[in-house]
């Protein structure tokens, strides 16, 4: 019987997480091959993508040799040898947490707890992605690291907080990342990038370690090129844990989901234009649902003319700059290594108000607890666009409504999920959001899957900058 042939480096970085579990199984590949062909990658396309903040190549290979020789003694994790990035805001000991900030230059003591997840299941992390500055931004278009650029076209942004991560996911520069969403972090750059990601849960994965934005709102977030390695990667990531205030027990495991994708009550908004939805986006929205006529069969109009999207956001932006000014207390006093004078700027504004003006805000999470119970006793599902437009270029200027569709599950608590709906006029692609009641992390993953296979929009990996 004739060997196989050895895998092209080009197909090695388009593969998805359990595609490469299944090549690194079998033999096809091994870990340090794959870390050379990842690492080669980023020596080449990251100068100019800038999705990487802090790369050590050596590192990179003493991981990847370790997890090869796992793998020839039998004893492997779920990930073992598998090319992991994460967001600039995770403790990994030895390595600083800088946050997108220019002071914090002292090694972490230990690692977050995310991270030690990910070092016990073998994967091989590749090193630290860019990020708005203190997590407080949407285009990771950081002062101090530079921008991170669109992989689909140079000079867009890649949206953020999370921005470098979704860039080397969507570039093939790493096989998946995890960075945070509190806001839309996660979802926004998925969108722009064409990618795809998971907000779990509030809680449902420990945010131990991670620098914090609004603890209430803060979520570890996953970003990966198929729905079925996100689903792999909150296995490997979820679970109580009991130095988490906000970490979730849940009184069984994790289970398969229990609902049939074809006869969900999918709830959909009954004006784009109204909640600030560009043109082009909803043309591709309702492009995306007209094909989604038997995974969304039962579609229901939900009312929202009691919720204000915009308002939501804004709520939850007061929340974390207010939170913001004692995390980032030492930052800001530092003159050695100034912050921006943006960064100053909005932390200033919650500054300057009151503790009844947080309280208004804060207990719009309270609101938006309550419109969850009513919306999900009516629908399964809400379906929406990720974000209201697709990437834009750096140098313009920055919408106000990029979170305004994310806002809802951060606040709620939802899990959501964004995946590739299809590309506006202009070549960008646009995410499609799935939200659902709390717990329903599975049960959303198994949806975006049916969905991700009816409408075939992911962009073709790796990308590349033209």
């Amino acid at each position: 019987m004739n060997p196989l042939p050895p895998i092209a480096d080009h197909d090695l970085r388009r593969a998805s997480l359990c595609q490469l579990l299944h090549w690194l199984a079998i033999g096809r590949v091994q870990p340090q091959a794959l870390a050379d062909v990842y690492q080669q990658a980023i020596e080449r396309l990251d100068p100019e993508l800038n999705a990487y903040v802090d790369l050590r190549p050596g590192l990179l290979q003493e991981q990847a040799r370790t997890a090869e020789r796992r793998r020839r003694d039998g004893v492997i994790g779920r990930l073992d040898g598998i090319p992991i990035a994460l967001k600039d805001n995770f403790d990994m000991a030895g390595w600083p947490t800088r946050a997108g900030l220019p002071g914090r230059n002292v090694p972490a003591a230990e690692d977050a707890h995310v991270v030690a997840r990910l070092r016990a299941s073998g994967a091989v992390l590749v090193g630290r992605t860019n990020m708005d500055e203190g997590a407080l931004g949407a285009t990771t278009d950081n002062p101090h690291t530079g921008a991170t650029h669109n992989p689909h076209r140079r000079g867009y942004t890649a949206g953020g907080s999370s921005g470098g991560a979704a860039a080397a996911v969507a570039a093939g520069l790493a096989v998946a990342a995890v960075g945070s969403d509190s806001l839309g972090s996660i979802r926004i750059p998925a969108s722009y990038c064409g990618v795809y990601a998971l907000k779990p849960t509030h809680g449902e994965v420990s945010a131990r370690g991670m620098v914090p934005a609004a603890r209430r709102l803060d979520a570890v977030g996953l970003l990966a090129r198929s729905v079925d390695d996100l689903t792999v990667l909150l296995r490997v990531l979820a679970g109580y844990d009991a130095d988490d205030a906000r970490s979730r027990r849940r009184r069984v495991a994790l289970s398969p989901p229990d609902w049939e994708p074809g006869n969900l009550r999918a709830g959909l908004l009954p004006d784009l234009a109204a909640v600030g939805v560009q043109p082009e986006v909803a043309a591709v929205f309702d492009a995306a649902i007209a094909r989604l006529g038997h995974a969304l069969a039962d579609r229901r109009t939900v009312d929202f003319d009691d919720w204000n999207f915009a308002r939501t956001r804004r709520a939850g932006l007061l929340l974390m700059e207010a939170e913001m000014l004692s995390t980032f207390a030492g930052d800001l006093a530092d003159t050695a290594h100034p912050v921006s004078e943006r960064f100053r700027r909005m932390l200033g504004y919650a500054a300057g108000k009151s503790a009844a003006d947080y309280a208004v805000a804060d207990r719009v999470l309270d609101a938006a607890t309550l419109k969850m119970r009513r919306l999900f006793a009516q629908v399964d599902v809400l379906v929406l666009p990720t974000t209201p437009q697709g990437a834009f270029p750096l140098d313009g200027p920055v919408p106000d409504s990029q979170a305004d569709l994310t806002s809802f599950a951060s606040l709620a608590g939802c899990p959501a999920v964004s995946l590739p709906m299809g590309t506006l006029p202009d070549g960008m692609p646009v995410g499609l959001q799935l939200v659902g009641a709390r717990g329903s992390d599975l049960r959303l993953l198994e949806l975006a899957a049916v969905c991700a296979a009816t409408l075939d929009a992911e962009p073709s990996y790796p990308v590349e900058p033209a």
